[in-house]
């Protein structure tokens, strides 16, 4: 009765009760106003456009660990649950980010490569102000010690940079971080299972799409936002989408064998607009080739293989309201580098 007299009073006060959702937008940046760099960076008027669009009242913003205890223990989280995440702790998030997060009491997680904040370099924050942030709400996890190309590297070197990344953050800090973000989000089978012997609880990729509570714990999206693909519009989308769950994707290794990847998915045959279904390559241009097999394993075609060290896929169904439900996976292509790395 008091459930329902509740509902009743948000409904005539014209707010309708959030749905429950096993899922979550996660959103990254690196940079903020520093448009020298816009590969990376995001534009002060896009930025301020998204914290207009994230405090509107139709989105429930939490710090990223609690959607990881949401995802572990099968509580339900309201629909368009956010959280924020930040990379690589670059000095404007200090000077221009975050004083706009703390202001509107936006919680956000900031991942950071610890060799570069000891070496103090003017572009970076140092632990002091590290410090100050965590005392404020911020949340530190570990991007490794020095940023590598994690699958390149031996076992041994992977799991130094671990460990050595973790107890630099506790000592610093006071605490362990239990979240992990890959450097440029590349992984491997090995890779992840190294990231969980670590002692982390959950780590995230850079590649589109929306986190889900039977997703692979260690390997869960993130929408990237930067000068290109920073406007409003591709803002809300993100922010509105919906997961679309899938199971079996092949290749399940983050890191490629064959290339191009025969890539494919299943997902649940009751999944709406199924027939809708697109599929999008970052070398292709267009819609990719899809071919349905029986009622709900789909598999992507390919001629090209992925010029550059990464490549990624989208797939996006049409859902209700105007969203989308999304799918995305990056894979890394070993021994193939970009010219600004």
């Amino acid at each position: 009765m008091r459930h329902a007299l509740l509902v009743l009073l948000m409904i005539l006060g014209g707010l309708a009760p959030a749905r429950a959702a096993d899922h979550a937008v996660i959103i990254m940046y690196h940079r903020f106003g520093e448009n020298s760099i816009p590969s990376t960076n995001i534009r002060l008027d896009q930025f301020e456009a998204h914290l207009k669009e994230l405090t509107s009242g139709r989105y429930n913003v939490v710090p990223l660990a609690d959607i990881v205890k949401a995802f572990q223990t099968g509580q339900s989280l309201p629909d368009r649950t956010v959280a924020i995440t930040v990379d690589d702790a670059y000095r404007s998030l200090y000077t221009e980010g975050w004083p706009r997060f703390k202001a509107l009491k936006l919680p956000i997680t900031v991942f950071i490569e610890t060799k570069a904040i000891d070496r103090n370099p003017t572009g970076f924050l140092n632990w002091d102000q590290l410090r100050e942030m965590a005392r404020e709400g911020a949340t530190i996890g570990s991007q490794t010690v020095t940023h590598p190309h994690m699958p390149d590297l031996t076992p041994e070197a992977v799991a130094q940079e671990l460990h050595q990344s973790r107890l630099r953050i506790e000592q610093e800090i006071g605490v362990a971080p239990t979240l992990f973000a890959y450097p440029y989000g590349e992984a491997s089978t090995s890779v992840i299972e190294a990231t969980r012997a670590a002692g982390f609880v959950a780590a995230f990729g850079q590649h589109s799409g929306v986190a889900y509570a039977s997703h692979p714990p260690f390997y869960q999206p993130r929408f990237a936002f930067n000068e290109t693909f920073g406007g409003i519009d591709r803002f809300r989308m993100a922010v509105n989408a919906l997961a679309l769950k899938a199971t079996d994707i092949t290749p399940s290794n983050p890191t490629l064998g064959p290339n191009p990847p025969a890539f494919g998915f299943t997902v649940d045959a009751a999944t709406p607009n199924l027939r809708a279904l697109n599929c999008f390559v970052s070398h292709v241009n267009g819609p990719a080739k899809i071919e349905r097999l029986g009622d709900n394993r789909f598999e992507v075609r390919i001629d090209k293989p992925f010029p550059q060290s990464r490549g990624r896929f989208n797939c996006t169904v049409p859902a209700e309201e105007g969203r989308f439900r999304w799918l995305g996976m990056q894979y890394y292509v070993p021994g193939v580098r970009r010219a600004d790395e």
